[in-house]
């Protein structure tokens, strides 16, 4: 343990990890979402793949623990475990997809995936059909195929809600909890498959300590009357870091 911990603080461009951990969980602080849009693209820049997707998911673990209660009093219960189920099927076929990526094709796939959600934030791009059971097990295979590929499983469940009738509070809370048991679903396979790697856990739990820290900053420096605001910062910062991951730089 003492040498995994000393190996994942010797992680080459730790700097940036800690700077991208802090904002991500600035911009979800005061915008509610967009967390692993910030981290991922910056992450995959100076880590293997695997341990971008271990990493994040490690980090996001223990942030959301204290809300997790009330955030499954007020889920969609039914769509929380549809979205799930199909995720848990799904995952394994993202993670396999995964092994047979170049971390040059991961990386520039992470960034192109960031843009695209940002595209569709921007633009107001929402499903307009019927929110049935299909279509939320369709959303949580999606979820988990690109959460196991590109470590970014929440664009399509936030896409998804975006359309929904139900109140926010029930929307962010069903995201929330859905995330949550994302990031358990993948250690738990990655672990069945003997692919848990300890040193990007240890990074990921550490790196919890600046995005609590970014998270707590954000939300208190967050009114609620000036959300469009916020909302455009978060857009700018999920766009440069986006951008930075593509080979347009080298």
């Amino acid at each position: 343990m003492p040498d995994a911990l000393a190996a994942a603080l010797a992680t080459p461009g730790l700097g940036w990890l800690v700077l991208a951990a802090l904002v991500a969980g600035m911009v979800r602080g005061f915008a509610g979402f967009g967390a692993g849009l910030v981290f991922v693209p910056v992450a995959a820049q100076v880590l293997p793949p695997l341990w971008a997707l271990i990493t994040i998911s490690a980090m996001d673990l223990l942030g959301p623990i204290p809300n997790i209660p009330a955030a499954l009093r007020r889920a969609d219960r039914g769509d929380l475990l549809r979205l799930v189920g199909a995720t848990l099927l799904a995952l394994p076929l993202g993670l396999a997809a995964l092994s047979m990526v170049a971390p040059e094709m991961f990386r520039t796939t992470v960034s192109l995936l960031s843009l695209g959600m940002l595209g569709c934030l921007v633009g107001g791009l929402r499903y307009r059909g019927p929110l049935g059971p299909r279509m939320v097990l369709g959303t949580g295979g999606a979820a988990g195929f690109l959460g196991g590929l590109a470590a970014l499983p929440g664009p399509p469940v936030i896409l998804l809600y975006m359309a929904s009738p139900n109140p926010v509070a029930v929307v962010r809370a069903s995201i929330m909890a859905y995330l949550f048991f994302f990031d358990i679903a993948l250690m738990g396979v990655l672990a069945v498959q003997d692919a848990l790697v300890l040193v990007p856990v240890l990074l990921g739990l550490a790196l919890a300590l600046p995005n609590l820290a970014g998270n707590l900053l954000g939300a208190a420096i967050f009114r609620p009357g000036f959300e469009r605001i916020y909302r455009a910062v978060a857009y700018s910062i999920i766009a440069v870091s986006a951008l930075s991951g593509l080979p347009l730089w080298e």
